[in-house]
């Protein structure tokens, strides 16, 4: 602003018109440098605040694709679990049994050896089984109600256990299949039908006494 105003003041006591305008030349360079400055620091800080933008987006996308990474190897055996749970169930099944014949019993204690290296190796993986027993509290996030046993006891318990479940970490790969405890449902009383009044038209119709004597 100093110097824009000693230009003014060189227009006003130029004597010569060569002087005079020589001095509105340095004076209109002056203008036009100081409205280059102004709009090149409006330019600086349109492109720091792009950089800051471009920067935190970066931030925001590098977090992001570290969390599903991350995710990835957690969870990597969810699809490998899947394919496992028939084998899994079979062997569930198969060692419920109580055989008898001392053959079956040895076959027996193979598989229950070969089902815990394998549980072993899985619970290494991140994976639990999901084991409710009979009498549990039935809980709706790990266990799948297949139906309901009526009972005058406690509703909402575990009455049976069709299939174990498991969770890889926190997710549920798959929920426990069970049968729950339930109220009787009650029954619905019907209102008796009174037999309907005998009409006067269906009344049996009596012979003249005429009739009678005759």
């Amino acid at each position: 602003m100093v110097e824009m105003h000693k230009d003014k003041e060189k227009l006003n006591h130029a004597e010569t018109a060569e002087e005079k305008e020589t001095a509105e030349k340095e004076f209109r360079g002056r203008k036009e440098l100081k409205n280059e400055v102004v709009k090149l620091k409006s330019e600086v800080e349109h492109w720091k605040n792009e950089y800051y933008r471009a920067y935190a987006d970066t931030r925001n996308l590098r977090a992001t694709l570290e969390k599903e990474q991350s995710r990835a190897l957690k969870y990597r055996a969810e699809g490998f679990i899947e394919a496992l749970l028939p084998i899994l169930d079979s062997f569930y099944l198969a060692l419920k049994q109580e055989p008898t014949d001392p053959a079956l019993k040895n076959y027996l204690t193979g598989f229950q050896y070969i089902y815990r290296n394998l549980v072993s190796v899985l619970e290494n993986e991140g994976v639990k089984e999901i084991t409710p027993q009979v009498g549990d509290k039935f809980d709706p996030l790990k266990m799948n109600a297949m139906d309901v046993v009526e009972t005058d006891g406690e509703a909402n318990l575990v009455a049976n256990v069709y299939g174990k479940g498991y969770q890889l970490h926190d997710m549920i790969v798959r929920h426990a299949m069970v049968s729950v405890t339930g109220k009787p449902k009650a029954k619905e009383n019907k209102p008796e039908q009174n037999p309907e009044a005998q009409k006067p038209e269906d009344a049996p119709k009596h012979e003249d006494q005429c009739k009678c004597d005759a």
